[in-house]
């Protein structure tokens, strides 16, 4: 059977083989040829049953004698013996039975509807004119793509013929032919090829007709041929295609793989087979192969008109507003929202208590969690790209740093002028925004793009490992511990038998007339005895000074103490959840194209897979009951500074000056907002996404300036486009095919685009505060490898990690990129240096207080 790959019924029937491509004899197809020119053709034809079809294809045969018509009538009707997918269940039940039991030792690829005489094979009924109850069960169904349809090849050797009898026929439309097919379709194209024994071919050339009918430009011709020669121009195109194997330099008996990407139909023909393009360091060029930015087109073109692209974007989106919501209602987004929610919660809490530390807590951790549930909220809301998620971001802490020691160096309100430059921000932006100055994305190119994200994902990475590191002086490692030094460890060695307390110190007191005893440690016994008692002194074991632990056991000691078995493992446990997590994130993504399991178990569990790593890792913590350090959000609303109130005046605590003065610093602000969501959305809106919604550049840019305001007079902190997170967030709506082919890799179809889930994770950010009981439980390392998780994943996706690699790769060993068969090797090296010279430049800048412009140095 074929759908895109061929597979085969091994052995005894009761499996199908690993799909492969299939390795036909050249000689098959030129005999395959003859067929068609000599034989019955039949196109157009006007049938509703599978008899019918039979008795029209005979009674063109004029050289057959009635006899003859008579006996491939009652072979072809005959009910074909199919081999359906079993479960292992049913495997079991069905143990030592074979399908192929007393027939032939090689099965037929396909079901023999004809493929052997009838002295050759049990008795069988006739064909069914309905679908049978074993077609409508057959789990393959779901690996048939929608709208398909099935043709049928029927290929054999019969005795009672003197020559061979071959028929292509063509149906005017699809039908329904019973329980021909394996699995109830509508069918259109039928091949059938009896003769004698004598000829050995009929094999191959049925196989050569179904490789043809399963490849697509061939089917088009099919479709649309009107007389024989239309049919053999399409084998002649695809022989036009062919490439040959020489025989000796590989294994027929070998099944070649599928490969995990096809060139589309459409390129195949524009495309020469054989390359003749230099490879390697050819200078040729081929802009078909190269990888273009992927800039989206309408969405940046100027009107010419004040806000001309702000109205076009909304008339863009709006069709689609109710489509936002009701696109959501897919298990995926409820993965997409616990794990894009846990990701703003950790970054929240992370930049909340940096701008605490710069700001002497004028903006902290609640001011973060407030600010990021409402300015997310409504930025899902109206945006026109709802999948990115605002955040806080580097630069924008170092300009809150700059301001705050502005501010008290010179004795200014540090919120009152944040206010100001926050207005004159918010006013340049609707300035950009009816100027159309978006346009200028369009000349963002892909060295701007891959620089911007490298940065700011090696940003993450760096971050989590920062934290992990600053683990270190919370919880100190003592390095100078030794295993063999417990006894300095508040833990005493034992050389004689464990004492009874009650028996350890038995003293007589002299108190007339009645003695007492007294007990170590405990109260005084008084005495009845009116005889006086010996004294009795037993004094405690000596433990001799400095042994060891191994001096101790080794002469038969016993070691007493709570710090006996002490060693460092607060830091360690962390570690080990940080590490485990981001290999159990990066495991359980992966886990989509593994082998094991059904392709349903293995999308939800990629799906889900953050969510499972968050929540195994959280068990092991739990388990092991150490006090690693936990999530903690804030439990009370109410400024983290009581010295701030939650409104902003705008007069008052500063110079009538100032907010004049503060459209200076609010320029740089301009800029690095404009620059930092632009380059953003360039990267969230590419083609290789295949959105289909549109992108809204103009709007998204207004929402962020006029939630400036917002920000501004309530002193919360200003937000923007957050790349990686965003880029987490669409990877975790991917769609992909729900049926493909036995051997064809899943098909990307693009990204869940809808405002639910993100909406979800910032009404879930607002009521944080509530949910702390539950939020305190998640171990910190856990989310810091969720962070280095997210950095690597955004790392890897762009095409300057390939780049980097090729660095370090031997000329033989490289791979098959398209850039290296049309790009010079030395220039490709060339080109990755620079940009690695840029991006280390970038990171240097970002670690200085000059950190603000490098939105323009990008």
């Amino acid at each position: 059977r074929w759908i895109k790959f061929e597979e085969k019924v091994e052995a005894g029937g009761e499996r199908w083989s690993a799909p492969h491509v299939p390795a036909l004899p050249l000689h098959s197809l030129f005999q395959l040829r003859t067929c068609l020119q000599k034989g019955t053709v039949l196109l157009g034809l006007d049938a509703s049953s599978f008899k019918e079809i039979i008795d029209k294809v005979l009674s063109e045969e004029a050289e057959l004698q009635p006899a003859l018509r008579e006996r491939l009538a009652a072979l072809l009707l005959l009910q074909p013996q199919h081999w359906p997918t079993k479960s292992l269940l049913q495997l079991l039940a069905e143990l030592g039975l074979s399908p192929c039991r007393g027939r032939k030792p090689n099965c037929p690829t396909r079901h023999p509807p004809a493929a052997s005489s009838p002295g050759q094979s049990e008795p069988r009924t006739q064909l069914s004119k309905t679908p049978l109850k074993e077609q409508l069960r057959n789990r393959f169904k779901k690996k048939v793509p929608p709208g398909a349809e099935a043709a049928h090849v029927a290929v054999g050797e019969v005795e009672f013929l003197e020559k061979p009898f071959a028929a292509f026929i063509r149906l005017r439309r699809g039908v329904s032919l019973g329980s021909l097919a394996e699995v109830s379709l509508p069918s259109r194209f039928l091949f059938i090829l009896l003769g004698p024994p004598k000829v050995k071919a009929y094999h191959e050339v049925g196989r050569a007709m179904a490789t043809l009918l399963a490849d697509e430009p061939f089917q088009r011709a099919a479709r649309q041929a009107e007389h024989r020669e239309d049919l053999i121009a399409g084998i002649e195109a695809f022989l036009d295609e062919l490439i040959v194997l020489p025989p000796g330099k590989w294994d027929p008996s070998a099944r070649i793989p599928p490969p995990s990407h096809l060139p589309s139909p459409r390129r195949r023909t524009a495309v020469d087979p054989l390359d003749q393009q230099p490879h390697g360091n050819g200078d040729t060029t081929a802009a078909g192969d190269r990888a273009s930015p992927g800039h989206p087109g309408e969405e940046l073109e100027r009107t010419g008109r004040l806000f001309g692209g702000l109205l076009r974007d909304i008339r863009r989106k709006a069709p689609w507003y109710g489509s936002d919501f009701s696109d959501a209602l897919h298990p995926q987004c409820l993965s997409a929202v616990l794990y894009i929610y846990l990701v703003t919660v950790t970054n929240a809490i992370t930049f909340g208590g940096m701008l605490g530390d710069a700001t002497a807590n004028m903006q902290g951790v609640l001011e973060s969690f407030l600010g990021t549930a409402f300015a997310g909220f409504i930025f899902c809301l109206f945006s026109g790209q709802p999948l990115t998620i605002l955040s806080s971001t580097g630069p924008v802490l170092v300009f809150e740093r700059l301001l705050f020691s502005f501010s008290q160096d010179h004795s200014l309100d540090y919120l009152e002028f944040r206010l100001w430059i926050g207005l004159w921000v918010a006013f340049f932006g609707v300035v950009l925004v009816a100027t159309e100055a978006s346009h200028l994305v369009r000349y963002f190119t892909r060295f701007t793009e891959e620089g911007f994200c490298a940065l700011i994902s090696l940003i993450f990475i760096y971050d989590s490992l920062k934290k992990m590191l600053s683990l270190a002086d919370a919880f100190p490692i003592n390095w100078q511990y030794r295993l063999d030094n417990v006894t300095s460890y508040s833990c005493t060695c034992n050389l004689r038998r464990p004492f009874n307390p009650i028996l350890t110190c038995l003293t007589t007191l002299q108190c007339p007339p009645l003695p007492s005893i007294q007990h170590c440690g405990g109260p005084k016994v008084s005495t009845c005895e009116p005889s006086s008692l010996p004294t009795l002194s037993l004094q405690p074991p000596a433990t001799p000074a400095g042994l060891s632990r191994t001096q101790c056991l080794d002469r038969g000691g016993h070691l007493l103490g709570t710090s006996c078995q002490y060693v460092p493992d607060v830091t360690l446990i962390s570690f080990l959840l940080f590490g485990g997590t981001f290999l159990f994130c990066t495991a359980l993504k992966r886990f989509r194209s593994s082998r094991y399991f059904p392709v349903g178990v293995r999308k939800l569990v990629s799906d889900f897979a953050v969510i499972l790593a968050i929540l195994a890792s959280c068990a092991v913590d739990a388990v092991l009951g150490l006090e690693t350090p936990k999530l903690l959000v804030p439990s009370e609303l109410k400024p983290t500074n009581p010295a701030r109130g939650w409104i902003v005046f705008p007069f008052g605590a500063n110079p009538w000056w100032v907010c004049l003065l503060s459209a200076v610093p609010a320029v740089l602000v301009t800029i690095l907002i404009f620059m930092d969501q632009q380059i953003t959305a360039v990267i969230l809106n590419r083609r290789e996404y295949k959105l289909q919604k549109g992108a809204g550049f103009h709007l998204d840019l207004l929402c962020v300036s006029l939630l400036m305001v917002v920000t501004s007079v309530t002193g919360l902190p200003w937000y923007v486009s957050a790349t990686v997170i965003s880029l987490a967030h669409m990877e975790s709506l991917r769609k992909e095919s729900a049926s493909s082919a036995p051997g064809e890799h899943p098909e990307f179809l693009g990204i869940r685009e809808q405002r639910l889930t993100g909406l979800a994770v910032f009404i879930l950010m607002g009521v944080s505060v509530f949910m702390a009981p539950v939020l305190k439980h998640i171990p910190m390392p856990v989310l810091y490898g969720v962070f280095l998780h997210m950095g690597v994943t955004a790392l890897n996706s762009i095409q300057l990690m390939d780049r980097v690699r090729l660095l370090l790769m031997p000329a033989k060993h490289q791979p098959d990129l398209a850039y290296l068969r049309h790009v010079p090797l030395r220039r490709v090296h060339l080109f990755t240096i620079i940009q690695l010279l840029c991006l280390a430049l970038l990171w240097v800048l970002k670690s200085t207080v000059a950190a603000i412009i490098f939105p323009v140095m990008v």
